[in-house]
């Protein structure tokens, strides 16, 4: 391959790369004039936009490519690309004001905050164990520093500690499954692993031992149950852009790396992780809802129904292997919608929290009494983000559930869909919890609140993408599609 191709292929990375070094380095050089530091949000939306582009471009291209032997650009890696420069946009117009508020290291935020996207970037194109290591590794660090980033907030500190300790803990644990993986196979390559182990020898039974070593990695990014302890801490004192970063762009990783690693490296296990995933799934489910109605903090309370959001999605990924082709419930395409209506649906969710806590400070669902009286807007935009959380029809939500549950039922999960199904059921009482507080009940104060421009328009973007995807579902389904049939191809 040419160094042109190459550099073409490989052109978002360096974008974000780029753009992350430029915020930096004038950073340094306008230390001294706050006024010309307000154009560097700028710069990382512009920076994140570029990136949008050259990626949608590759998509439209099509085709797959190896660069460097270990990164695959195809379709099913640039839509995880494509999600994360769209969450980026989003999550940088949420962070103008909530960020300049409350600190004055502004900048490097927002230089940290185009690292951990090009993070993402690289975990979904990785086809090597050593480069999926090191792009999770990068994005756990950028991670822990932007959970703790309010250095003068305890909470913020906590989040960081709790989500460092976890998160360290993880990374040891998949790094010796990666280890077995090595030894059983004497290769790090996706293909040459499944190869291996594939030829029957007599190392073929850590297979299953290594699956379970490498979900401690996996899990723990997208907050699967037993390996999600981290989240509500986390989410609750980290800055609240950022946690709607961690709780739709960093997931979605998790479950890119999940389904690629299994599928492409480990298929001659198909039986063993379909059990265990369908079982992590149930426990899931059960455990992030029934604890979210319990919650008094919406921040907590969507932590853990972020916890719950994640199970629905691992019930589309039992479903994945078992389909053979890409048809309309195919699995691979249920799950890729479901994470890119969840994208816009959580995002603009935490930002509308986000407007709340700027205004008055406060996450606890009583400070939400009224809403529709002191902030019209805000309610009415909080109210479509929880009916697409609860799966409401008409909403991206309802189309992500449709098409995972489909999967599930059509390939004869029928309990695991009952579950799901049920549990869709328990979670609308804390979603309509909220919804109640901010339509029925009587203001605390009554002081009006106003979102900022930014704001607005980050959380209006989220609210069209929401209905965009919920009444006319089927160009996204097509490009879901696209995209699972790369991961199939030979």
């Amino acid at each position: 391959m040419s160094v042109p191709d190459a550099l073409e292929l490989l052109s978002p990375q360096i974008i974000l790369l780029l753009t992350a070094f430029t915020i930096l380095i004038w950073d340094l050089l306008i230390r001294h004039d706050p006024d010309k530091k307000k154009v560097l949000p700028w710069v990382a939306l512009v920076g994140a936009l570029v990136a949008y582009l050259a990626s949608q471009f590759l998509f439209l291209k099509g085709g797959s490519h190896t660069v460097l032997y270990t990164f695959t650009v195809d379709r099913f890696g640039l839509f995880f690309q494509i999600l994360a420069e769209l969450g980026l946009v989003v999550v940088i117009f949420g962070s103008f004001t909530y960020m300049r508020d409350r600190t004055p290291y502004t900048s490097e935020f927002y230089a940290l905050l185009m690292s951990a996207a090009l993070a993402v970037t690289l975990m979904a194109g990785s086809t090597d164990l050593l480069l999926l290591y090191i792009s999770l590794e990068f994005l756990s660090i950028t991670s822990y520093i932007l959970a703790g980033y309010l250095r003068g907030d305890p909470r913020s500190n906590e989040a960081a500690i709790k989500y460092f300790l976890y998160g360290a803990i993880a990374s040891a644990v998949m790094l010796y499954g990666i280890s077995i993986l090595y030894g059983a196979t004497g290769t790090t390559d996706f293909k040459g692993v499944a190869d291996g182990l594939g030829k029957g020898t007599g190392m073929t039974w850590l297979g299953f031992p290594a699956i379970v070593l490498l979900l401690a990695g996996f899990g723990y990014k997208a907050s699967l149950v037993p390996f999600h302890q981290w989240a509500p801490d986390t989410y609750d004192g980290a800055p609240t852009p950022f946690v709607a970063f961690l709780a739709t762009v960093s997931k979605a990783a998790g479950f890119a790396v999940l389904i690629r690693v299994f599928m492409v490296a480990l298929p001659s296990f198909q039986n063993e992780w379909v059990a265990t995933l369908a079982g992590i799934s149930m426990v899931t489910m059960v455990l992030g809802n029934f604890v979210a109605l319990k919650q008094t903090s919406v921040k907590r309370l969507l932590a853990y129904s972020s916890i719950a959001q994640a199970g629905y999605i691992l019930v589309g990924v039992v479903a994945v292997y078992a389909a053979g082709a890409v048809t309309s419930f195919s699995g691979i395409n249920g799950v890729l919608v479901y994470l890119f209506a969840y994208l816009f649906t959580n995002s603009g969710a935490f930002l509308v929290v986000a407007g709340i806590e700027e205004k008055g400070g406060f996450t606890d669902i009583v400070s939400y009494d009224g809403l529709v009286k002191r902030s019209p807007v805000a309610a009415a935009l909080m109210a479509v983000f929880l009916f697409s959380l609860a799966g409401i029809p008409s909403t991206g939500g309802f189309v992500g559930k449709f098409m995972v549950f489909g999967a599930a039922i059509e390939r004869g999960y029928y309990v695991l869909a009952l579950v799901a199904i049920l549990n869709t059921v328990v979670a609308a009482g804390y979603y309509l919890k909220i919804v109640q507080a901010m339509f029925f009940k009587k203001p605390l104060e009554s002081s009006s609140i106003s979102l900022s421009k930014t704001l607005t328009v980050a959380i209006v973007i989220a609210v069209i993408m929401v209905f965009w995807i919920g009444v006319f579902p089927q160009n996204f389904i097509e490009l879901a599609s696209q995209s699972a049939a790369a991961l199939l191809a030979p």
